[in-house]
């Protein structure tokens, strides 16, 4: 257990002062620190750490520890205000869409924000898959919803 908090710490540090585009190049910098694990391994560890690939200023993907998404959401609120964000509901699913490159954030908002209404998400390039709980009205995930993506249109 205390190669894995090591390891962890490892990864935070690596991740939060470089930029690393894909598990294949964080696994070859922790195997050049000393560390001996596999890709599945690995997987299991930025899970755990609720690490997300997410798009810089330029559009390129990395990986981001929550605490960097939530103030990359945070400076881009102004800049989200202005996206467009539509939704469409079919039975206990509300489907989101937005623009290109912002789906994984937006998904990580909701999960961190509209758990009192949405069980969880599933996140694509423009598009947010929201299961909702159980007894929920539409007008509640909608009250929710709008109250941290101020530029939401309803179907």
């Amino acid at each position: 257990m205390r190669n894995k908090n090591k390891r962890i710490n490892v990864i935070r540090e690596i991740i939060s002062s470089n930029k690393i585009a894909s598990q294949d190049e964080l696994l070859k910098l922790l195997m050049a620190k000393g560390f001996d694990l596999t890709q599945a391994t690995l997987s299991r560890d930025l899970k755990a750490m609720k690490v997300v690939k997410a798009p810089d200023a330029n559009g390129e993907y990395s990986y981001r520890l929550p605490s960097e998404v939530v103030q990359t959401e945070q400076q881009r609120l102004p800049y989200m205000a202005g996206v467009s964000v539509s939704a469409d509901f079919s039975g206990n699913v509300v489907v989101l869409h937005t623009r290109a490159g912002y789906a994984s954030s937006l998904a990580y908002r909701i999960d961190d924000e509209a758990d009192d209404v949405i069980i969880g998400t599933v996140a694509g390039e423009d598009t947010v898959i929201c299961i909702i709980k159980e007894g929920v009205t539409k007008k509640q995930v909608l009250e929710s919803l709008c109250s941290f993506i101020p530029s939401l249109i309803k179907d």
